[in-house]
């Protein structure tokens, strides 16, 4: 039904736990693809052991790479985006594919909720790694805990079309390994139009946060987001994106009021100092 593109960074017994989560709560067949960055622990080798559909780099390239190249794999309508450190909670794609029958939109942007052992969209400590996970716990819990759809999503587990992934080339590469590679995805998903980015709150993932993201030094995504595009990364997901609220229909454009202009005002003064600081440098 769905592509599921999943880089991996040397996380063997996290990717596993990914699949096998997926394979376990899924109530569709999907098509996953895995890029894998490296392989040294023995994820290359179990990638091929087992049939996999994969794209490789040698040397880690960093998630928005990964992302681009294995998504130039995909055969489904519908890809998508998640990450080695995630379990896939029953019901999933369940959710995703309601929602779909709902859109009217051509181009959308649609994400699950993350559950993480620490503050976060649905705080439920059932491990903070593999070895202490807790599966019996989540799955005992968390149907418990209600989480209303909101607005402004720009994390995974993603879903977007095929066609709308294509339409902006993917992820930019020069925000390499990750940092604001998202909200960067998101700007170009908005300046092509798109304005459902909705998050589910019934559609769920437990999250072990980034684990391949802290084996690689980080970017100064912040910093890139803001020469890139005038405006810095709070201030798009403020007032465009309204990130977090609770989800009322398709965004329209910004409220220009004295607040915009103040802000805006401010991010330029940021873009101008940061341009300053690179010719200097």
């Amino acid at each position: 039904m769905f592509s599921i593109i999943i880089p991996t960074y040397n996380n063997l017994e996290y990717l596993k736990l990914c699949l096998n989560s997926i394979k376990k709560n899924s109530a569709f067949d999907h098509e996953i693809i895995i890029h894998v960055n490296e392989g040294v622990d023995g994820s290359l080798d179990f990638v091929k052991e087992n049939n996999y559909k994969y794209s490789f780099s040698r040397i880690n390239s960093g998630v928005c790479t990964a992302f681009n190249s294995a998504a130039n794999l995909s055969t489904s309508k519908y890809i998508v985006l998640a990450h080695d450190d995630m379990y896939f909670c029953p019901g999933w794609d369940t959710c995703f594919s309601n929602e779909i029958k709902l859109i009217k939109d051509e181009d959308f942007f649609i994400s699950g909720t993350m559950v993480q052992p620490f503050e976060s969209y649905i705080n439920l400590d059932c491990g903070k790694t593999f070895l202490d996970f807790d599966e019996k716990k989540l799955l005992k819990e968390l149907p418990k805990i209600k989480y209303k759809d909101f607005q402004g999503t720009h994390w995974q587990p993603s879903l977007i079309p095929i066609k709308t992934w294509k339409k902006v080339s993917g992820f930019s590469e020069e925000f390499s390994p990750g940092l604001g590679s998202d909200p960067d995805f998101n700007m170009k998903l908005w300046n092509i139009g798109v304005r459902i980015f909705k998050g589910l709150g019934k559609c769920r993932v437990y999250h072990f946060s980034s684990v391949s993201l802290r084996k690689k030094a980080w970017n100064n995504g912040a910093k890139t987001f803001l020469l890139k595009w005038g405006m810095s990364i709070k201030f798009f997901k403020k007032y465009y994106l309204r990130s977090d609220k609770i989800y009322d229909g398709a965004l329209n454009e910004p409220i220009k009021n004295w607040f915009y202009f103040y802000g805006l005002f401010k991010c330029k003064i940021s873009f101008l100092f940061h341009k300053l600081l690179n010719l200097n440098s």
